[in-house]
C-alpha cells in the first residue's frame, strides 16, 4: 500500500506543476480570447457590419482561438500535439474542399460588408448586370433591374470582379453627341445646344456645361455636350435634353442629316 502511495506522490510531484501551469494558462487564455473577440466586435460595430455576419465571424474567431488554446494546453501537459494538429488540418482541408464555392461566396460577402464598395439602394453594374442593390446577404447580393427583374449574384465572383457604382458620387456627367448637317452654322448650333442644356431644370451651374465641335463625320458634324447633374437626376436630365434639343434644332431650322446620328453614353 505504501508503495502505491509513494508512487502517487511521485506522480503528483512530477505533474502538479504542469497541471497548475496548464490551469493558469487556461484561465489567462480564455480571458485573452474574450478580450480579443470583444475588441473585434467593437471594431465591427464601428464599421456597421451586417449583424448576422458579425455574429458568425465572432463565433468563428472565438472557436478558432479556443482550439489553439486547448492544443497549447495539451502541449503544456506533455501530450503529443502533432496528432491534434494533423487531425485539425485534415478536417479543415476536407471541409474546405467540400464547401469551396460556398466559402468563396462567404469570403466575398464578408469583404463586401467590410469594405462597402456599394450599399443597399445603390445602382451598380457588375458581372454583366445592372440594377439597384436590393439586399446584401452573406453568400449572394440581390439586384433589381430597371424593368423590375431580380438578379442574384454570387458574392465570390462579385467581390473579385469590376464593379461600377453609379450612386457613390453626388454628381454625374451627362455626355451626349449630336450630329447636324454640314450646312448648319456652327455658332448658331452651339448657341441652341447651350440654351437647351442650361435651361434644363436638372443642370448644375458648376461644373459649367461644355459644347464642343468634336468630329467632322461622313454625313454630319458632331457636337459633344457635357453637363453635370445630381446623380439622382441623371435619367430625368438625359431624357429632357434629348427631347428638347430635337425640338429646338427643328425650330431653328438646323437639320439632323440621314443617317441620324445621336450617340448617347448609356449609363445606369
Amino acid at each position: 500500500m505504501e508503495e502505491y502511495i509513494l508512487e502517487f506522490k511521485e506522480i503528483l510531484i512530477q505533474y502538479a506543476p504542469k497541471v497548475i501551469a496548464a490551469f493558469i494558462l487556461l484561465i489567462i487564455g480564455l480571458w485573452v480570447v474574450k478580450l480579443i473577440t470583444r475588441a473585434i466586435d467593437k471594431v465591427m460595430d464601428k464599421r456597421n457590419i451586417e449583424t448576422s455576419l458579425q455574429g458568425f465571424l465572432i463565433s468563428l474567431m472565438d472557436w478558432t482561438l479556443k482550439i489553439f488554446l486547448f492544443v497549447t494546453i495539451a502541449g503544456q501537459l506533455g501530450l503529443e500535439t502533432t496528432s491534434f494538429a494533423a487531425i485539425i488540418a485534415a478536417a479543415g482541408l476536407a471541409v474546405g474542399m467540400a464547401l469551396q464555392g460556398s466559402l468563396s461566396n462567404f469570403a466575398g460577402g464578408a469583404l463586401i460588408m467590410i469594405f462597402r464598395p456599394f450599399k443597399v439602394g445603390d445602382y451598380i453594374e457588375a458581372q454583366g448586370h445592372q440594377g439597384s442593390v436590393k439586399e446584401i446577404q452573406i453568400f449572394t447580393t440581390k439586384l433589381n433591374t430597371p424593368d423590375n427583374k431580380e438578379v442574384i449574384l454570387p458574392n465570390g465572383a462579385l467581390s473579385n470582379g469590376a464593379i461600377t457604382n453609379y450612386s457613390s458620387e453626388d454628381k454625374r456627367r451627362v455626355d451626349i453627341t449630336f450630329g447636324v448637317s454640314y450646312d448648319a452654322d456652327i455658332k448658331e448650333t452651339k448657341d441652341v445646344l447651350y440654351n437647351v442644356i442650361n435651361n434644363t431644370p436638372f443642370t448644375l451651374e458648376e461644373p459649367a456645361t461644355q459644347v464642343v465641335l468634336a468630329e467632322l463625320a461622313d454625313s454630319s458634324i458632331n457636337f459633344k455636350t457635357r453637363t453635370w447633374v445630381n446623380s439622382s437626376d441623371y435619367w430625368n436630365a438625359y431624357f429632357h435634353i434629348i427631347e428638347n434639343t430635337k425640338i429646338a434644332l427643328d425650330k431653328a431650322g438646323i437639320e439632323i442629316p440621314y443617317p441620324h446620328s445621336v450617340e448617347i453614353q448609356k449609363e445606369g
